[in-house]
């Protein structure tokens, strides 16, 4: 009986000491394994090449491929900035893409006054560029746009495009380039142009350049391929989640209107409501001198623009930004 237990008692401790092994291994490896979070956040693939404007980029050489890296992953995990974005957009392309079509501009520029201003009519920069697209109080007179202390054409959607389509053909003709066009608007064709020059490249992508514009161009690339394909990166929207786009009245003013606030009531609206469309006018009043022969256009929404209904269908610019209701 002893000598059974001899053979007994450490075959006994060997296998409990190998499942103890066993045990303790399955569990730091379930351990190593399991997440420490509740949902994972999945890098996104960077393509071999994209195209705006008709132009084609290669993103194989590594600065053009991190570049692009960083944006297109930075607005698709920017969740709500990202989806308001796509919501704001289904009210203003419609009014931008007629006018770049019209001026002969490649219609993804459109993506550029997403990047300008968050398609924001009214945004302000720090250092006072103003509107949709951004121009400077000195720079926006050389093109077109009148800016003073009752009007301010910066803030104009419409007038402000015209402008924008000016710079553009402006910049292509002395650049040939749509690359070159969209950084040049960043940083001034000045500071390009020199620097094309002084690091003896011909492409404005070659440039070493500050980060704010080095960034750019990737920018208005990687909101491109978001707005095409938004459910591919994880944005679901239905139809009257867009905001719907406006149908307005223009009024042609020709005469001073001393109390704007008057002029929206006997319009049937609200003096928030006549500004926020029209926020070109600065002050509570317009004056128009007789002699100047100057007129503007007011727009006046529709009553049935200024509400979302039950049962009201939001009209959808682009059907790839909608998953069915």
């Amino acid at each position: 009986m002893k000598k059974i237990a001899l053979f007994i008692i450490p075959g006994v401790c060997i296998c409990v000491l190998a499942v103890f092994l066993l045990s303790n291994n399955s569990k730091v490896e379930v351990e190593t394994k399991t997440p420490y979070v509740l949902s994972m956040t999945k890098s996104i693939d960077v393509p071999h090449k994209v195209s705006f404007a008709g132009e084609d980029l290669d993103l194989d050489r590594y600065d053009l491929h991190e570049r692009y890296d960083r944006e297109i992953n930075g607005f698709t995990y920017l969740h709500s900035t990202t989806m308001l974005l796509i919501k704001k957009a289904n009210r203003y392309f419609p009014i931008i893409e007629p006018i770049l079509k019209a001026n002969g501009i490649p219609e993804d520029f459109k993506y550029l006054a997403v990047i300008e201003s968050s398609l924001n009519h009214r945004a302000v920069s720090s250092a006072g560029a103003a509107g949709l697209w951004q121009f400077m109080p000195k720079t926006a007179p050389s093109y077109g746009l009148e800016v003073g202390s009752e009007v301010d054409e910066r803030y104009s959607v419409e007038k402000s495009t015209e402008a924008a389509c000016k710079y553009f053909k402006q910049a292509y003709n002395k650049y040939g380039s749509w690359a070159s066009v969209a950084l040049s608007y960043n940083a001034g064709q000045g500071r390009i142009s020199g620097e094309l020059d002084k690091q003896q490249v011909e492409d404005g992508l070659d440039l070493w350049l500050v980060d704010e514009t080095s960034r750019y161009y990737f920018r208005m690339l990687a909101i491109k391929q978001l707005f095409e394909s938004p459910y591919k990166y994880g944005f679901v929207l239905t139809a009257n989640q867009l905001y719907k786009p406006m149908e307005f009245k223009s009024v042609e003013i020709t005469e001073s209107i001393p109390d704007l606030a008057a002029f929206a009531k006997d319009n049937g609206l609200t003096y928030a409501q006549l500004k926020d469309f029209n926020s070109w006018l600065r002050d509570r009043k317009l004056t128009i001198s007789p002699k100047s022969q100057r007129s503007y256009t007011i727009l006046i929404p529709s009553q049935q623009s200024l509400y979302y209904k039950k049962g009201d269908q939001v009209k959808v610019h682009d059907k790839n930004w909608i998953t069915q209701d």
